[in-house]
């Protein structure tokens, strides 16, 4: 199994993704999710970093616009954070209270994009995808 979700998210929260820079946030889920098979395409809108990654049931590509697609979409950018004094702990350092994750983007939407790669690795390893294809959009 390759990660967990709180793993990933921490990862993603250290990142000082404040828009348009990504912080390398793309990167990351891109080396993760070329090695499941996806295929990969950058969309720059200005200088915004956007990406696009598809996996079809064979890992050839996902092109056959005829199979069902499940395509979660999100961001991995934030906004500034304001006055840091504000913040009970540094907003770009991950940290736990009471069982909840705080940091920059861990509601919105660092966390939700961790667990959706983490939860496509799942179902890659246990084949259950039948002819679905998957995809991630992330601006």
């Amino acid at each position: 199994m390759h990660g967990q979700p709180l793993a990933l998210a921490e990862a993603l929260i250290a990142r000082p993704s404040i828009t348009p820079d990504d912080a390398g946030c793309q990167a990351l889920l891109a080396e993760r999710l070329a090695a499941l098979g996806f295929a990969l395409h950058s969309l720059p809108q200005g200088e915004v970093s956007n990406l696009l990654a598809l996996r079809s049931p064979d890992s050839a590509g996902a092109t056959d616009s005829s199979t069902p697609l499940l395509l979660f979409l999100g961001h991995t950018d934030v906004v500034p954070t304001g006055p840091v004094e504000a913040w009970q702990s540094e907003p770009f350092t991950p940290s736990i209270r009471d069982g909840r994750l705080y940091g920059r983007g861990a509601a919105d939407m660092k966390g939700s994009v961790a667990a959706w790669v983490t939860a496509c690795e799942r179902l890659l390893e246990s084949e259950a995808l039948g002819g679905l294809r998957l995809g991630i959009l992330l601006t």
